[in-house]
């Protein structure tokens, strides 16, 4: 664990955690999936070469991931808009994408369930002892995700972290709404925390700035999805200027994060 900030090492009392990336990692690869769709709008716009539109897109992607998705879709109808290309309804453009990452899912959690691939496969290394560690501490557990709320419990109960968590929220279906702010302000006011008494677990800049505002302890999951451990560089690069106050690459350090939540403390 990279220490960056000092914080409270008071005992936590709930970890809100994001879910793609920080505990699954079945929906590793969605880049490869919404960057092909991104630079196609883009090039049939007829203004920029092959090159420009990925480099555009490859930039946006890496600023806006653990939004909601239709957020990135607006965006991608905005700016095929601004090119002088056709009008669509984001909604349009999210469902195209949807259809395309959801086949690649499916095809693991149907490996999981047929027993031909263990759950753990799909997830981060140390995240299910981890889990289980705060639910015996009486940590609570919160998840907070930008993936459709549907989907994202689907894909919860087939790795079999579901019964681990108090809560989980995703997006909600054809709405716009930004899940993670509400959970957080949701679980501060209904449970009369403070920020102290929180840590905010993930691997994406929302999160990790949503936790700072609140005033939260942020531990940068800066894991590598495909090994399922380690660091990845640009992960850590992004939540370091996020303002994370530590980062590691997956959940094996096991005393260093029970010293990061504070929990060698009596409740």
């Amino acid at each position: 664990m990279e220490i960056l900030n000092s914080f409270s090492l008071s005992r936590v009392k709930a970890v809100l955690f994001d879910f793609d990336g920080t505990i699954s990692t079945l929906r590793c690869g969605w880049e490869e999936v919404m960057a092909p769709i991104m630079v196609e709008k883009l090039l049939a716009c007829g203004r920029e070469s092959a090159e420009e539109c990925t480099r555009l897109v490859n930039a946006y992607i890496d600023e806006s991931t653990g939004i909601q998705t239709i957020f990135q879709m607006k965006w991608l109808s905005e700016q095929v808009t601004l090119r002088g290309g056709p009008k669509v309804d984001p909604w349009d453009y999210k469902a195209e994408y949807n259809d395309k990452l959801l086949r690649r899912i499916e095809e693991k959690k149907r490996a999981v369930r047929r027993g031909l691939e263990p759950a753990a496969r799909y997830l981060m290394c140390g995240a299910t002892d981890f889990l289980k560690l705060l639910k015996s501490e009486g940590v609570h557990t919160y998840v907070a995700s930008g993936t459709d709320h549907p989907d994202m419990v689907a894909e919860a109960k087939a790795l079999g972290v579901f019964d681990y968590f108090d809560e989980l929220m995703g997006a909600p279906v054809h709405e716009e709404n930004c899940s993670k702010e509400a959970v957080l302000k949701k679980l501060i006011e209904k449970n009369k925390l403070t920020g102290d008494d929180i840590a905010v677990i993930g691997d994406g800049k929302v999160e990790i700035r949503l936790g700072k505002q609140a005033g939260a302890r942020t531990l940068g999951l800066a894991g590598d999805e495909r090994a399922r451990h380690g660091v990845n560089p640009a992960k850590r690069a992004r939540l370091i200027n996020a303002g994370a106050d530590a980062i590691c690459g997956d959940f094996t350090e096991t005393n260093e994060l029970k010293w990061f939540l504070g929990l060698g403390q009596e409740a």
